[in-house]
């Protein structure tokens, strides 16, 4: 909601100052692309703690968790 009275505040602000509309419609096209890499952004470095953590259960769940299956039943192509 507030994003939506940004740019409602940022066109009447253009508008009131005398930009043309071509200008004004080119400032809300920019203006909207750096808001929503903003957001992407703040929501990368929100998220991240939980996609570390995400990585660190899955390292520790291979790491513990052998395979089943005996030494000379795997395909080791080493000893061909």
């Amino acid at each position: 909601m507030l994003e939506l009275l940004f740019v409602i505040g940022f066109f009447l602000m253009l508008m009131v100052t005398g930009v043309s509309l071509l200008g004004i419609l080119a400032a809300l096209a920019v203006a909207t692309a750096v808001m929503f890499l903003g957001g992407m952004l703040a929501l990368m470095i929100k998220l991240l703690p939980w996609l570390l953590l995400a990585v660190a259960v899955v390292w520790v769940i291979k790491a513990v968790k052998t395979p089943k299956t005996p030494q000379y039943q795997r395909n080791n192509r080493r000893f061909y």
